[in-house]
Parts: C-alpha cells; sequence; structure tokens
C-alpha cells in the first residue's frame, strides 16, 4: 500500500458519521430491535406492548428471536408455537416447501413467530438466527404490511448473529430493556456500545429509550437512561400482581385493564420517539450508579506477585540467555 492509499485511508477515517435522524420515520413499516438481559423482562414487556398496539389499531408482527422463544408464549397463554428453525429443517428433510402458515399464528389482531435455537451444544444461536431471517425473507418478510415489526432479541448473547438489526440497518431503532440492577444495566450498556460502534462504520440504528422493568424505585435505570443520553419510554412497577399474571401467561396491556394506562404510554412513546445516538459508559460509569457498598466498587485492585503464585518465596534465577563480550 502507498503512502498516498494510506493518507486517503486515514482522511476517510478521520470523518464524522452522519447524525442520527431525529424525525419521524419515513418507512411505512417501523422495525425495532428490542434487547435485553435474558430474565429482565423484554418478552413480557414485548407481548403486551404488541397486544397494546393492535388493540389501538396497529398491525403488528411480533418476531421471537429468543433461543428460550418465550416471547410467542407470553402472548398465547403459555402455549409455544412451532418455529421457523425446527419446523424448515423438518420440512425440507420430508421435501416440503415451507409456508407461512406453519410457522406464524394470531391473537387479537397479532400476528406472531418465533426463530428459534438450537439445541444446548448442539449449533451457534447466533448463526440460527441468520438463517431464520435468510427464511423469513424467502417468505416474503419485505412484502408484508405492517405497521409494526418488533424484534425480541437476547442482548447477553454478543456473537454476530444477535447484533444483525443493529450491524445490517434491519431496524429503524432500538430500545433496551433493564432493571435497577448492575448485570441487565452491563446489558443495556453493551447494546448502546454495539449502536455506537456501527453508527462508526456507517450504520444509520438508533436507540429509542429505555424500558425499566420491575421498578423497584431506586433510580438506578432511570440514571442510566440519564447518562447515556436516552428517554425512559415507561417504568413498570415491581408489583406482585404483574409478576403473578405473568407468570400466568396472562396479557395485561388491554385498554381499561388495571395496568392498560402504562403500555398505553409505552404504545404511544414507542411510536414518536425519535433515534438517538447514545453514549456508552465505561465500568466505572456503570458502577458509579451504585452505591459502592452495593456493587463492589470500593474495592482496590492488588497486583499478584511471582511468590504469591507459589506460595512461598521467590528468587529470581538468572538469565539462560548467552551474552557475547562485544567485538
Amino acid at each position: 500500500m502507498t503512502m498516498l492509499d494510506v493518507d486517503a485511508l486515514r482522511a476517510e477515517a478521520a470523518v464524522d458519521p452522519d447524525p442520527v435522524p431525529t424525525g419521524a420515520a419515513t418507512k411505512t413499516t417501523q422495525i425495532i430491535a428490542i434487547y435485553g438481559k435474558g430474565g429482565s423482562g423484554k418478552s413480557f414487556a414485548l407481548a403486551n406492548l404488541s397486544y397494546m398496539l393492535a388493540q389501538q389499531g396497529k398491525r403488528v408482527l411480533l418476531i421471537g428471536c429468543d433461543p428460550k422463544s418465550d416471547t410467542t408464549s407470553l402472548l398465547f397463554g403459555g402455549k409455544s408455537t412451532p418455529t421457523i428453525i425446527e419446523t424448515s429443517s423438518r420440512k425440507k428433510l420430508a421435501g416440503d416447501e415451507l409456508n407461512i402458515e406453519d410457522v406464524c399464528f394470531q391473537r387479537d389482531g397479532v400476528f406472531a413467530m418465533e426463530l428459534g435455537g438450537p439445541e444446548v451444544g448442539r449449533g451457534c444461536g447466533g448463526r440460527g438466527i441468520i438463517h431464520g431471517f435468510e427464511t423469513l425473507e424467502k417468505l416474503g418478510f419485505h412484502d408484508w404490511g405492517f405497521d409494526y415489526v418488533l424484534l425480541d432479541f437476547l442482548g447477553d448473547v454478543v456473537c454476530g448473529g444477535f447484533g444483525l438489526p443493529i450491524a445490517r440497518d434491519m431496524c429503524q431503532k432500538v430500545i433496551v430493556v433493564g432493571s435497577n440492577d448492575l448485570q441487565s444495566l452491563y446489558v443495556a450498556n453493551n447494546v448502546c456500545k454495539a449502536v455506537e460502534y456501527f453508527r462508526k462504520l456507517g450504520g444509520n440504528v438508533g436507540v429509542a429509550g429505555m424500558i425499566v422493568n420491575k421498578d423497584d424505585g431506586t433510580g438506578e435505570a432511570h440514571a442510566f437512561a440519564d447518562a447515556v443520553g436516552i428517554p425512559v419510554l415507561c417504568a413498570i412497577p415491581a408489583h406482585e400482581d404483574i409478576r403473578r399474571k405473568s407468570a400466568n401467561y396472562q396479557i395485561i396491556g388491554r385498554p381499561g385493564g388495571q395496568w392498560g394506562s402504562l403500555f398505553e404510554e409505552l404504545a404511544t412513546n414507542v411510536q414518536t420517539a425519535p433515534p438517538l445516538q447514545p453514549r456508552p459508559l465505561d465500568q466505572d460509569g456503570l458502577l458509579g450508579l451504585f452505591k459502592p457498598e452495593d456493587t463492589g466498587g470500593n474495592v482496590t485492585l492488588m497486583p499478584a506477585t511471582q511468590a504469591d503464585m507459589r506460595g512461598g518465596t521467590y528468587h529470581e534465577r538468572p538469565s539462560l540467555e548467552v551474552i557475547y563480550d562485544e567485538v
């Protein structure tokens, strides 16, 4: 490579990416990827959000991209649906063609399907996600007429397939789900880092905001959202009634219901929130959201010595290198 080529590459790398669009989405369909740590309640929030959007007259497609396949279970009262990956494999072995009615099901206006994933130790979950979206494209994904396509992604898996919507600009915006605990906020911060990374490579995806789930009022999740520069779209309280109904696969995002106003607020904010460019925190910044006694933030790192590693004294041995006299 010549110096001229090197200078050209450096000049190109020094150009800042275009700012994240702040206006309303221009495409007919808003495709939104929701990320969260396993167990953070993203599937619960997403199932209820999709149900509320449908009750408001929107055409909604919910796609579960978590290998646990719990998104549609929440929507369909605990019933599991055939996943795209397992169904397409079975159909292929039988020499049959996969049809949309084999994998997509409806409830009260919500269309839903699961990509699925491999058995433990029998394949790569990220590769399964990629294969699932390739299958969706063959089924006509780009020709479907929906107002919203909601993608439920596991945030604490960092292999490439799970970052597909961000890496390939498959969605217009991302929403993160977290609670007032360090681990879920670590995952939310990691997702913000992914958005920032792909923005620098020319990507256009932004973060629309955060859903705070199991909110006990301690404030760490709100502080995180403020620190990275994204809004809180909704705060779902840590309430026993919500926990119990979620565990029993009950939809609580119903207009006029006890918790309906929460999901009406969330639906409104999801529709109107623009994609923003977040400011991810470093590890010390994350720890700073919590009291040191709660996280171990007051622990001092003590370097280990060779004597420590041997469990006793350590005498440095002379080098075996042969040293020649200077000529």
